[in-house]
């Protein structure tokens, strides 16, 4: 198992943390970020996508569950957000292994009713506030079945 561990204590912080992930784990595919409400999940995507030179505005898909962005290559970027979700059989409906399989980078908030369904080598991004309230511990960790 690979494993980074961040500690961030800015935002200017974040978007190093975010360039380091990008070129650090470019050859994943599969990225899920697990925290709990509040903890930055959807501010790390959205500098995970800068880095990737995402060219759309990156908001959290809390109700249309996935969002695709263009980067300025033209590939697409599929940031999912799987809170509402109540089982795993709902990913299956939506065409969820199609997005997981088809070669393109897949960031994924809330990610824990679909980690049966997730391919060997994906990257868990695991956050967390610390006591201060204004840090995050950010532990990246390349999960192999």
């Amino acid at each position: 198992m690979t494993s980074s561990v961040y500690l961030c204590n800015s935002l200017v912080e974040l978007a190093a943390i975010a360039n380091e992930i990008v070129e650090k784990y470019n050859q994943q595919n599969v990225f899920l970020f697990s925290g709990k409400m509040g903890v930055g999940k959807t501010t790390l995507i959205k500098e995970i996508c800068r880095a990737l030179r995402v060219e759309d505005i990156v908001n959290s898909p809390t109700f249309s569950i996935i969002n695709e962005y263009k980067t300025s290559e033209g590939e697409s970027i599929f940031h999912f957000d799987l809170y509402r979700i109540k089982n795993p059989e709902e990913l299956l409906d939506i065409g969820y292994e199609e997005y997981i399989y088809g070669g393109s980078k897949c960031l994924i908030e809330w990610p824990e009713l679909a980690l049966n369904l997730m391919p060997s080598g994906y990257v868990l991004v695991k956050m967390e506030v610390l006591d201060n309230r204004e840090s995050r511990l950010i532990e990246v960790t390349i999960m192999e079945s």
